[in-house]
């Protein structure tokens, strides 16, 4: 959410951001509405300075002046009643409407309306060149009984699955990797809630707007999985102020996300690609209201999935993402693309996003600094390591001709000293 004095001042400026992301809102109305309601805002205090008023010369007054006096106080409450409706409808329709405007993207940002626009900043690593006509990551996976698509579906749907055996012990050790390497660097290991309120989801800003690619509970609950601990973790302080002393608050979570992928029917339906929940290593960094600040951490919690995949010997690009890729609070976001043979190009694996005060705005997350002054803290995230696309690239990348899979040396100790996977072909 916006800061409305922002909006205010500049008005031009988030509507050049909406048209830049290509998510609309109504600027104007959002000032109509705002204007309108300080300006019942001073109507309202005149009739109670004037109630108050009465009522301490009604104390004072005659039998005859208390009459005309009680007969002013009903008129005033009657008044008063109205414009506190009046009032209470406009803050309805302005707060809904608030939720719906985009954080203006920074200057770096390159225009585009899709994916397809996003910029190349790097590529790390070269594809490797098979002497062999090599397997998908389905093709091995259920050929060494790893993988089982058809009973997933049967439990719970399509675009489910079952790992088994030396898969499933491969996805424990990268998301075992991926959280050392995080604790090491500083952050904070949190086991969260991954059913929360809808609080939650509005204050990350997955609603309104994200609500078909949630699930969710019914009525009686009115609770929501999660599709990234992102969530929680930038919840976890809402409606605190944190003491500047205690910032930056580094955090990182292992959880279980769901997603339902609505809108991407006949899109990647085979294998690991796209499903509807995988295992994912996140982090979240939440620090002072300071942009210099904020992007020396941005670059840093990209960094770290960067060291990741290098550990991993899998090759990558950063694309810097544009503006209609954008979600409604990133100032900017880095994806990272892994490579994946089976697909013959890169396939997204990571997303780092930086938020300004955006998210804590609505969740009313602050904190005071040294002069007593209280501010909304800055946030960022990024994906750690997303189990299903991490176990796509190591598989395929470093497949050997006989169907098995060679571990990289990094997550070795995490498998029992293996080097290598599954049986020969």
């Amino acid at each position: 959410m916006l800061d409305l004095k922002f909006l205010r001042r500049h008005p031009d400026v988030v509507k050049a951001g909406s048209l830049k992301k290509r998510i609309p809102c109504d600027v104007d109305r959002i000032l109509e509405l705002d204007a309108s309601h300080r300006e019942l805002g001073v109507q309202i205090d005149e009739l109670r300075s004037r109630q108050k008023t009465a009522g301490g010369a009604i104390a004072k007054a005659t039998p005859e002046e208390r009459k005309v006096l009680l007969a002013d106080q009903t008129e005033l409450k009657s008044g008063l009643k109205d414009l506190e409706a009046e009032q209470s409808g406009i803050d309805e329709e302005l707060k809904a409407l608030l939720l719906l405007v985009p954080m203006p993207p920074a200057a770096e940002v390159p225009d585009g309306k899709t994916d397809e626009d996003n910029v190349e900043l790097r590529k790390v690593g070269t594809p490797r060149t098979f002497d062999f006509e090599p397997r998908s990551h389905i093709e091995i996976g259920e050929q060494q009984d790893w993988l089982d698509i058809e009973r997933g579906a049967r439990l719970a749907g399509s675009r489910n699955y079952v790992l088994k055996g030396d898969l499933s012990l491969l996805e424990h050790a990268v998301m075992r990797y991926a959280l050392d390497l995080m604790v090491g660097r500083g952050f904070t290991s949190v086991s969260v809630p991954t059913l929360v309120r809808r609080s939650a989801m509005e204050g990350t800003g997955y609603f309104p707007g994200g609500e078909d690619q949630a699930y969710g509970t019914d009525e009686r609950d009115d609770l929501f999985l999660v599709g990234t601990s992102e969530v929680p973790l930038t919840a976890l302080y809402q409606g605190e102020i944190l003491e500047q002393s205690a910032l930056p608050v580094k955090m990182v979570a292992l959880s279980q996300c769901y997603r339902r992928e609505a809108g991407t029917y006949g899109k990647d339906t085979k294998g690991l690609y796209r499903v509807h929940q995988f295992l994912k290593v996140e982090q979240v960094v939440l620090d002072i209201a300071d942009e210099a600040n904020s992007l020396k951490h941005h670059g840093e919690i990209l960094q770290n999935a960067e060291d990741l995949l290098q550990a991993f010997d899998l090759p990558y690009r950063v694309v810097n993402v544009c503006g209609g890729d954008l979600g409604q609070g990133q100032v900017q976001k880095f994806d990272i693309e892994t490579w994946m043979p089976s697909r013959e190009g890169y396939g997204e694996t990571h997303s780092a996003s930086r938020f300004h005060d955006f998210q804590s705005r609505r969740l009313d997350l602050r904190y005071r600094d040294e002069d007593g002054k209280v501010h909304h803290c800055h946030s960022l995230n990024n994906t750690v390591a997303a189990s299903t696309r991490l176990l796509i690239a190591l598989m395929e990348n470093h497949q050997t001709a006989d169907g098995q899979v060679a571990v990289p040396e990094a997550l070795q100790p995490y498998i029992g000293g293996r080097t290598l996977l599954g049986k020969v072909l």
